[in-house]
């Protein structure tokens, strides 16, 4: 983030002079605020230090800034070149900063010398993440809400490797309970419609085509020989064991169906870890509630087991982990399962979950305080839901009953890019309107084919003018980048400039959001650049300094697309 911390490097030099004068006297210097200022008129910075320091000198804050600006106003590059244009102090205490155009102009060399990895940074120190997403059940193919869970949390895992952490990526399977009997009951049920039973499916059965399709390539594979009679709908001790090879074939078809689709996606995990792992070979399940009996933050009443959430959490009630009746409920796997997180070394455990599941944010948190675990290494992205459009016009869910909009169907219409764009274009916890038409529309109205066209332009500009015999040049030349002077070059550069920190913050942050919203910034500045300004002229330096300048530009779009899993196409 060479900008913001160079910045940082002359207002704390600055302080360091005027101590060192005796002009302030202040110890230690307190965390030095710094804001890109809005208007130009304010200069390209502004930093409020002056106001924070007056206090601890007894002195009025524009007194104060005075004797920094002045300083300030002396910075100089390793080289002697000057830094600072001119430095004003504003209003009750800020400071302006002017930078000199040399100042920017090193920065647009530093992207080309970086190319790829300029965005990149140590922000993270090499942390350890563990970043937990999609997790759907596998009864079934991902939906739309899966879609936008999937793209923030890749792009999320993306741009915080970017930054330095050592992320993982994981998704837990549900692969037991009662959603897999149901399921397994469900195709049963439709397999035995495929051999001539009479016998209707249940209310709380799945009642998509695609369990149809399921049962039909079980008989294909197993043909006709599970024909054990019909089902007591109410359950009975040979449930499960009849059950069995339903649940285990429409279990792995419908996860390899969820695979496919997030290749497709562009969306590859680390780990895919089994809820039922979590009750064989050893049950680990039991061996944690044991332990929370035994450290006294698990009670019993009524014949059940609770969790005491209210004592670890503030929560409003205790939860139960074991019901009456013996079963475990779906706190006991969580439970069980993010003490497995915690136990295996992550500074920090990141989870991407539904709207819905806000309360159960506080109850994870307990668990992990009674196991041991520091609660805040758990942090939370809240998905809000995705509203589907057609020209503004809501799309209408499927007729029959069980029907959904897949991922898979909105991929194969506007493709994996605008998906994607689509999804991060807003805060995860903010509802989305994704419109078809305009995902798939070639118009400056449409977000990613805005910025996708960008790339697409500059690398149209640069065959252009190789086939005018001009090519980029290969170093960065001081004297072509020195002809870049106008308002527009240095306003162009300035924005390439703030990539590396919005990478950052996004990745502090947890928000991919703000890299999509930059990207369509970027496109915003360039577009007009281009329209004022002839790129390939009959002035070889200027046209030197304007290809590096299209190409750092490229480099930033492609950099930033890639973040967020988006290609950056050449030609469109």
């Amino acid at each position: 983030m060479k900008s913001r911390h160079n910045i940082k490097e002359i207002i704390n030099s600055a302080v360091q002079a005027a101590r060192a004068e005796g002009l302030i006297k202040i110890g230690t210097l307190p965390d030095i605020v710094i804001e890109k200022s809005r208007k130009d008129e304010f200069g390209d910075f502004a930093t409020n230090i002056a106001m924070v320091l007056a206090p601890l000198e007894k002195r009025p804050p524009r007194e104060v800034a005075a004797i920094i600006a002045a300083k300030i106003q002396d910075a100089k590059e390793t080289t002697g070149v000057p830094l600072v244009k001119k430095c004003e102090v504003a209003g009750p205490g800020f400071i302006n900063i002017f930078l000199m155009e040399t100042y920017w102009l090193s920065i647009l060399r530093d992207i080309l010398d970086k190319g790829e990895a300029f965005g990149r940074s140590e922000a993270g120190a090499g942390k350890k993440v563990l970043l937990e997403f999609v997790s759907a059940n596998p009864t079934g193919p991902l939906h739309i809400g899966h879609g936008r869970g999937a793209a923030v949390g890749d792009a999320t895992a993306r741009i915080m490797a970017a930054a330095g952490y050592a992320v993982t990526k994981e998704f837990y399977i549900n692969d037991i309970g009662k959603q897999v009997l149901t399921l397994g009951r469900s195709v049963y049920i439709r397999y035995l419609q495929l051999l001539g039973k009479k016998i209707e499916l249940p209310e709380d059965s799945y009642k998509g085509e695609y369990i149809k399709d399921v049962a039909i390539e079980f008989r294909k594979e197993n043909g006709d020989n599970f024909n054990n009679g019909i089902l007591d709908i109410q359950g009975n001790n040979r449930q499960i064991e009849l059950l069995q090879p339903f649940i285990d074939f429409a279990k792995k078809r419908l996860l390899d169906d969820i695979k496919t689709d997030l290749a497709a996606f562009g969306v590859a995990f680390d780990n895919w870890f089994s809820e039922a792992s979590l009750y064989k070979p050893e049950n680990i399940v039991d061996k944690a509630i044991e332990t929370l009996k035994k450290d006294g933050f698990a009670r019993e009443e009524d014949g059940a087991l609770w969790l005491k959430t209210m004592e670890l959490a503030n929560d409003d009630k205790d939860r139960v982990l074991v019901k009456a009746d013996g079963s475990k409920t779906y706190l006991a796997s969580d439970v069980a399962y993010h003490n497995e997180k915690a136990k295996r070394g992550f500074d920090i455990l990141i989870n991407v979950w539904g709207a819905d599941h806000h309360g159960y944010e506080a109850r994870i948190r307990a668990a992990l305080k009674a196991f041991g675990h520091d609660p805040t290494i758990l942090k939370i992205i809240f998905i809000q839901l995705v509203a589907l459009l057609r020209n503004g016009a809501p799309v209408a869910m499927g007729k029959r009953e069980g029907e959904f909009v897949t991922l898979r169907q909105v991929m194969d219409e506007v493709g994996a890019d605008a998906c994607r764009f689509f999804f991060l274009m807003r805060k995860a916890d903010a509802q989305l309107d994704f419109d078809l038409e305009l995902a798939k529309s070639q118009a400056p109205e449409n977000p990613v084919y805005y910025v996708q066209y960008c790339h697409a332009r500059i690398r149209s500009i640069i065959d252009y003018a190789k086939e005018q015999g001009v090519n980029v040049p290969a170093d960065t030349e001081d004297e072509a980048l020195a002809l870049l002077t106008s308002k527009d070059d240095i306003d162009l550069i300035k924005h390439l400039a703030l990539f590396e920190e919005v990478v950052e913050k996004s990745a502090l942050a947890m928000e991919p959001h703000r890299v999509t919203y930059y990207l369509t910034e970027l496109a915003g500045i360039f577009h007009p650049y281009y329209n004022r300004n002839r790129i390939v002229t009959d002035d070889a330096g200027l046209t030197a300094g304007r290809l590096l300048l299209c190409t750092a530009t490229a480099q930033v779009i492609k950099n930033g697309l890639g973040l967020l899993g988006v290609s950056a196409p050449d030609k469109m």
